[in-house]
C-alpha cells in the first residue's frame, strides 16, 4: 500500500470508531451525570464524579482521537444539561485535551505500560487543575477562590486515575481479542 493511501487509511473515522466513540461520550456522560457528589466548597462548590473513568478508559484502549471527542462532548454536554452552560465552552477544551493527552501519551507502548499509565494520569491531573483553576478565575474574577477546587479535582482524577491502572490493561488485551482496536 502507497504512503498516501496508508495515510488515507489511518485518518478515516470508520464506522467502528464512530460508535466506540459514541458509546463512550455516553459512559462519559453518565458517569459524570449520575455518579457524582456536589461538594459545599468554593465558588461553585464542586462535584466530585466518575466521568473521568470512561474518559481515560476511552483514551487508552481507543486513542487519543476517542478520548479527546468522549470527554470534551460528554462532560461538556453534563454542563449544559445540568445548568452550568457557562462552564460547558471550558469543559470542553479541557477534558477535551486531557483525552487527547492521555491517549498521546499511552498509544503504541508496548512496554512499561503501567509507567506510562501512570504518567498519562499525572499529566491529565495537572491539565484539569490548572485549566480549571485558571476556568475559575475567568469567571469569578478571583485569583483566591478557585484553591478551594483544587482538593476536589485531586481526589476525582486520582481515584479515576487508581480504577484505571487497575482495568486499563485487562481492557485493552480485550479490545485487541475482540478486534476493535489495532496492537
Amino acid at each position: 500500500m502507497s504512503a498516501k493511501a496508508e495515510s488515507v487509511k489511518s485518518n478515516k473515522f470508520g464506522i467502528k470508531e464512530i460508535v466506540i466513540t459514541a458509546l463512550f461520550i455516553a459512559l462519559v456522560f453518565v458517569f459524570t451525570a449520575f455518579i457524582n457528589i456536589r461538594l459545599p466548597i468554593g465558588g461553585n462548590g464542586g462535584l466530585i464524579h466518575l466521568g473521568n473513568i470512561p474518559l481515560f478508559i476511552a483514551a487508552i484502549v481507543f486513542g487519543k482521537r476517542t478520548g479527546c471527542i468522549a470527554g470534551a462532548v460528554g462532560m461538556g454536554l453534563f454542563d449544559v444539561v445540568s445548568g452550568w452552560l457557562i462552564w460547558a465552552p471550558f469543559t470542553f477544551v479541557i477534558v477535551g485535551l486531557m483525552g487527547f493527552m492521555v491517549g498521546l501519551i499511552t498509544e503504541k507502548k508496548k512496554s512499561h505500560r503501567f509507567a506510562w499509565y501512570t504518567l498519562a494520569i499525572v499529566v491529565a491531573l495537572v491539565i484539569k487543575i490548572v485549566g480549571y483553576y485558571f476556568t475559575e478565575v475567568i469567571l469569578y474574577h478571583n485569583f483566591v477562590v478557585p484553591f478551594a477546587s483544587i482538593p476536589g479535582n485531586v481526589i476525582q482524577v486520582s481515584f479515576a486515575g487508581i480504577v484505571t491502572l487497575i482495568i486499563a490493561y485487562p481492557l485493552c488485551k480485550i479490545a485487541n481479542r475482540m478486534g476493535l482496536r489495532e496492537n
